[in-house]
């Protein structure tokens, strides 16, 4: 975060609102930090010497001093990997596909509710259902490329 926070900074001096602004705009909206992560960010960076507090048209705002322009130049990768996250596949230019996936897993819902009241699921089906859905579950992890280590090494 503190990265960000200089990236923001190295534009224009800022106040904590327009750090969070300049974020969330070069995440393409997709990711929006909290005061309660910019403010305490802010100070510490303060604290650092990387950033210090100015006036600027009545308000404290934040600048970036030349040590915290070294450690983002230093650690620019950071700062890039992050917003190269979002310009790579913004969840907006498939949000249909999302909502068809949405869809099909309230059909599944909608129809274990049916065949729970109609007395389908015995315990075999539900045994069998159980395996069908760790399978299914497991092989989107795989394409998700999730680490089983998420679980704690275990798998669905």
């Amino acid at each position: 975060m503190r990265y960000l926070v200089l990236d923001a900074l190295a534009e224009r001096a800022r106040h904590g609102y327009e750090v969070i602004q300049a974020i969330e705009q070069r995440s393409g909206d997709a990711y929006r930090p909290s005061p309660g992560v910019i403010y305490p960010t802010l100070q510490m960076l303060e604290e650092l010497g990387h950033a210090r507090v100015i006036e600027a048209e009545g308000r404290k705002v934040y600048e970036i001093t030349d040590a915290g322009r070294e450690d983002l130049k230093a650690n620019r990768e950071y700062v890039d990997a992050f917003y190269e996250r979002f310009a790579e596949s913004s969840w907006e230019s498939f949000a249909e596909d999302i909502g068809d996936v949405m869809k099909r897993v309230g059909s599944l819902m909608k129809m274990l509710r049916h065949a729970m009241r109609r007395g389908r699921l015995t315990p075999a089906v539900l045994a069998r259902t159980v395996k069908v859905l760790d399978k299914a579950a497991a092989e989107i992890e795989e394409l998700l490329g999730e680490d089983d280590d998420r679980r704690g090494g275990r798998r669905p």
